[in-house]
């Protein structure tokens, strides 16, 4: 049974709940704050950040010369509202960083030296994969998604009736925020394997014990998450692999020793 050194101690002065609570408000104060600043600013940019998210699109339509594409919206208040999800959208991006530091610094008085140093390289991790996650969603997976869904447009030169794309603007912005938050979310694997395995919960030998099967779920949480085709279902499942490899290799650092007789 691990035990507490002298030098392990908790950096922290006792305090009555009522200072608890002030101290809660602070940090909830200072992450409200930040986020309805970082609402202004990209609510006054809402519009180049729309214009980023709708790129990948762009680039895909413009493959097909002669054919008039543009977004629409059929509800007076939905193109306000869009830009309104836009900028809370990127609002949430910019102030992760200084929410997630409110958050640690609320919780990190009551830890001990060790579990301090034990959580914040995970904590540092998580914001980096989230990145990485939505990078490829947005570099990868999009343009070959795309360009599968705008494949099904038909411009009615045999005779037939013509099949146009006229994507919504809210409808639109609805599937790439879920894509990219499922891809991020995707990519806390290592995260969420290596904290289990740093508690007890698992092991580096029993994530390679379960590999086989866990190739599998990968490939289903693909299929869940990406659009239907093959390239960009692989797209996500090769990476989630390689995340988990990546995990077992994570596990059996920080897992605690045992001592074998």
């Amino acid at each position: 049974m691990a035990t507490t050194t002298d030098k392990d101690h908790i950096d922290d002065k006792p305090m009555p709940l009522l200072d608890h609570l002030i101290e809660l408000r602070r940090r909830l104060m200072w992450s409200m704050g930040t986020l309805i600043v970082a609402f202004g600013m990209c609510y006054f940019f809402s519009h180049e950040i729309f214009n980023f998210l709708t790129r990948p699109l762009e680039s895909v339509l413009a493959e097909k010369p002669g054919v008039n594409h543009s977004m629409i919206y059929t509800q007076l208040y939905e193109a306000f509202f869009t830009y309104i999800r836009v900028a809370f959208f990127g609002a949430a991006f910019l102030s992760f960083p200084i929410i997630a530091s409110q958050l640690w610094l609320f919780i990190a008085p009551g830890l001990y030296r060790s579990e301090k140093r034990a959580i914040l390289p995970f904590l540092l991790a998580t914001p980096v994969l989230f990145v990485m996650g939505a990078a490829l969603a947005y570099y990868f997976v999009f343009p070959f998604a795309w360009r599968f869904f705008a494949s099904f447009e038909d411009t009615g030169t045999d005779g037939s009736t013509p099949i146009q794309l006229m994507p919504k603007v809210g409808e639109y912005l609805d599937l790439v925020m879920k894509m990219i938050f499922a891809f991020g979310i995707a990519f806390q694997l290592p995260v969420a394997l290596s904290l289990m395995a740093k508690v007890g919960i698992i092991s580096s030998k029993g994530l390679k014990r379960y590999r086989r099967y866990a190739y599998v779920g990968m490939f289903v949480v693909a299929a869940v998450l990406a659009p239907p085709d093959v390239i960009t279902q692989c797209g996500l499942a090769i990476p989630l692999i390689a995340l988990y490899e990546l995990s077992i290799i994570a596990a059996k650092i920080v897992e605690p020793k045992r001592d074998e007789d």
